[in-house]
């Protein structure tokens, strides 16, 4: 007797994309190419897959990330630790280093793809998720994280995103906070009532994420804390006031936010974030800084580098709040036909109307004319090019227009010669 088969499903927290839905991760992406193109951002891509001592070393052995969210395991063959990517700046890097990529000039380059924590799903964080990655490899100065920002700005408008706003800090140099860290673990440790066991396991490792705590009971604590700020030196509060300067100059509003620190410790100076209300507990869009030291602590040359990382659900998730919702259309035409040689002559025509730019779904199968039509309609094509007995003999075809922006401008059907139909089409869709 066969046994079933237990239907599977995909894994908690790691979502399929319908046909619905991958044309607007395709406009975004789209977008994004000519949006980075702009500013001479190039197009990099790295494995899914990265040794792990990247990660531990990169990120860090005691952030969130390394500890409690890693994909990693021992590839039995080799015996190697390895873990699938958490996030792109390390493997950008160890491009970077492993090609001699600054040898001889600084780069801007970019990446968009999958990256995967084991975390609690929710809204607008999955467990496989996407960014968009930029990073400027080899820039020491206040003006390209300045552009970073203001390009930012740009991208809010080419999407047409109103409600997204930009929190800043500088987290300064080490030894400045090597020198905050001291007052903070020694004010921490003056209010351990206070603490929940999240921060205490934090408090000698990473001070700087007890204040970033989200803890009702703690905030007072927080806020009364050590700033980093007022430990920065003249050099440091001259880059941040250079970046502050240069966003005053683009119009770009921002908010001082001293508490605003970055979950991976390889940050300094400059740290940003974007966020919004209008996607509840996940109101951040894209996350970056400046991040000098992470490629000397890889095995690189000293150089610095500056970056940020847009999160693709949540920015899609905004982008559907601003539309109509309406799916956009699955081609310019459909093709209609009824009998042998007219499916033969609509797959020939069908070509000839692809070379001339438009994008065309022949009817597959055979169906009577009313099944065909109101798969036209749903299609969300503009025309609907007919092709039958008489359309043969007579070496023409009827088009039917299907919407009203067209159809209202000209007969709802009409019949043209062959030779015509190219012109005709590319005049009205």
């Amino acid at each position: 007797m066969t046994q079933s088969f237990q239907k599977v499903r995909a894994l908690t927290g790691m979502k399929d994309v319908l046909p619905e839905f991958g044309a607007q991760w395709e406009a975004l992406e789209d977008t994004v190419r000519v949006w980075l193109a702009a500013y001479g951002y190039r197009n990099m891509r790295t494995p899914v897959l990265e040794h792990t001592r990247l990660f531990t070393r990169g990120i860090g052995e005691v952030t969130d990330i390394v500890e409690k969210e890693m994909y990693s395991f021992t590839d039995a063959l080799n015996d190697e630790h390895l873990t699938m990517r958490p996030e792109f700046t390390a493997g950008m890097v160890r491009a970077s280093i492993e090609h001699n990529m600054l040898y001889d000039r600084p780069h801007r380059v970019y990446t968009m793809g999958p990256v995967f924590r084991h975390e609690k799903p929710q809204r607008g964080r999955y467990r496989q998720f996407h960014q968009i990655d930029v990073e400027a490899l080899g820039f020491a100065g206040p003006d390209v994280d300045a552009e970073l920002i203001i390009m930012l700005g740009r991208l809010w408008k080419m999407l047409g995103l109103t409600d997204i706003r930009l929190e800043l800090n500088s987290l300064g140099q080490a030894d400045e906070r090597a020198a905050h860290r001291n007052a903070l673990i020694q004010y921490l440790e003056q209010h351990t009532a206070v603490l929940d066991e999240e921060a205490k396991r934090r408090m000698h490792t990473n001070p700087l994420r007890v204040l970033d705590t989200k803890n009702p009971a703690m905030q007072e604590m927080a806020n009364n804390a050590p700033r980093l700020f007022d430990f920065l030196g003249a050099e440091s509060l001259a880059h941040f006031d250079a970046v502050c300067t240069r966003l005053q100059d683009a119009g770009i509003e921002y908010r001082l936010n001293p508490r605003l620190v970055r979950g991976l410790d390889y940050y300094n100076l400059t740290v940003f974030e974007w966020v919004t209300d209008r996607l509840g507990a996940q109101g951040t869009v894209c996350g970056g800084g400046r991040y000098d030291g992470l490629i000397e602590l890889l095995g690189g040359k000293p150089a610095p580098a500056v970056g940020f990382a847009i999160g693709m659900e949540r920015l899609l998730d905004l982008c559907s709040q601003s539309s109509d919702g309406a799916a956009p259309p699955e081609c310019d035409i459909y093709m209609i036909h009824q009998g042998d040689e007219a499916s033969r002559r609509a797959a020939a025509i069908a070509e000839t109307l692809r070379d001339a730019g438009l994008r065309v779904i022949v009817h597959a199968g055979s169906a009577g004319f009313k099944s065909q039509f109101k798969r036209a309609d749903a299609s969300g094509a503009k025309a609907a090019v007919i092709l039958g007995a008489d359309e043969l003999a007579t070496e023409s075809a009827s088009i039917k227009w299907l919407r009203a922006e067209v159809a209202d401008q000209q007969p709802q059907q009409q019949t043209v010669p062959l030779v015509r139909l190219i012109t005709e089409l590319k005049l009205k869709v």
